[in-house]
């Protein structure tokens, strides 16, 4: 029942799995300032559905829910632009570096091994680390324990040369940490069909410095841009980005997010850290367990398949044929339709609700 059949990526799902997943996915991309991604795109392959696809519908999902984060953030002035677009520059960079990289080794044949691994030592190393951070402040603020520092470390990144001043959150930083640390996030990003917020949040606090209250908005805008770069980097060189997977996840995921951006100011931030540190763990073991009991995970071979498909519709046919033979276009419009819906929901919730 409400099975319904992707036809780029060849797999049939079903629609109310997919709702409530990208919905509570969706909640905490607004709640904790982050894309999803680590959530969405191993859910995805959890799901059934071959990794090289859930990476890149992965990534167009992440784009819907941070353009309606994003707006909902921006309406309560939570948002360095500034910070923003010197992230996104080294983003670029990191998303074609990253599409090479996946286009590496997905032609040696063991792209899904590298996906699990990745998963398994990134997650887990920053849920750990930040979960111990995260305990050690929520114990000492119940301790009364209050200690006088300035608003944030410096280490050796902040005497790096170029520097510019950030009056949004209050800094004179270079501009090389920034646009190198976007690059990694890029790189990740189109690697792993994340948005790199799970690490570019911390970042931004610890090493960065810029206010807590900023982080989320500011995470969420800069994924919107690198989001964009990898969709369409993955459609033109893999054809995986699948519309009706697209239509799905966004809808949900717009409404959850929409949801968790209003819950997240009534929360404390070291809260916040520990909510999220437990759920990049739970993530890291489970690919930790899969590669330890040699679980099999869905082929990462986009060759069209062999078997008969349902019977398609003139709609699906022409979806077909356009992404096929019109790629960029393609992605284009799923793009778009990422963005209407992102834009419609943050509208829509800042109207009624």
């Amino acid at each position: 029942m409400l099975q319904i059949y992707l036809p780029i990526a060849d797999v049939s799902i079903n629609i109310a799995t997919l709702l409530i997943v990208s919905i509570v996915v969706g909640f905490f991309a607004g709640l904790l300032g982050i894309g999803g991604g680590f959530l969405i795109t191993p859910i995805l392959i959890f799901l059934g559905i071959p990794p090289i696809y859930a990476v890149a519908n992965g990534a167009n999902n992440i784009l819907a829910a941070s353009v309606s984060g994003t707006l909902a953030h921006w309406f309560k002035n939570q948002l360095d632009i500034k910070m923003g677009l010197l992230i996104i520059i080294g983003g670029i960079f990191g998303s074609i570096a990253g599409i090479i990289l996946f286009q590496f080794f997905q032609s040696k044949g063991f792209v899904n091994n590298i996906i699990s691994i990745m998963y398994c030592v990134l997650l887990s190393t920053i849920g750990i680390s930040m979960l111990v951070e995260s305990l050690i402040e929520i114990r000492r603020i119940q301790l009364n324990r209050f200690i006088r520092t300035r608003l944030h470390k410096h280490y050796w990144v902040h005497n790096l040369p170029f520097k510019t001043r950030i009056k949004k959150s209050k800094l004179y930083i270079s501009i090389i940490p920034p646009i190198f640390f976007g690059m990694i996030v890029g790189i990740l990003s189109a690697m792993l069909g994340v948005g790199g917020g799970f690490l570019l949040v911390p970042i931004m606090i610890y090493i960065l410095g810029m206010p807590a209250r900023l982080v989320p908005g500011t995470s969420l805008f800069i994924m919107i841009f690198i989001m964009m770069i990898v969709t369409l980097l993955h459609a033109l060189n893999n054809n995986t980005v699948d519309i009706y997977l697209v239509l799905i996840l966004v809808v949900g995921s717009v409404i959850g997010a929409q949801f968790g951006t209003k819950i997240s100011g009534k929360l404390k931030s070291e809260e916040l850290r520990a909510m999220m540190s437990i759920l990049v763990l739970i993530f890291g073991f489970k690919f930790g367990y899969d590669l330890l009991f040699h679980k099999i995970i869905p082929s990462a071979d986009i060759t069209i398949s062999h078997a008969a498909p349902p019977a398609m519709s003139y709609a699906t046919e022409l979806i077909l044929h356009t992404a096929q033979n019109f790629p960029g276009l393609y992605a284009v419009g799923c793009m778009i339709v990422a963005i209407l819906v992102g834009v419609i929901a943050a509208y829509g919730f800042k109207r009624f609700i």
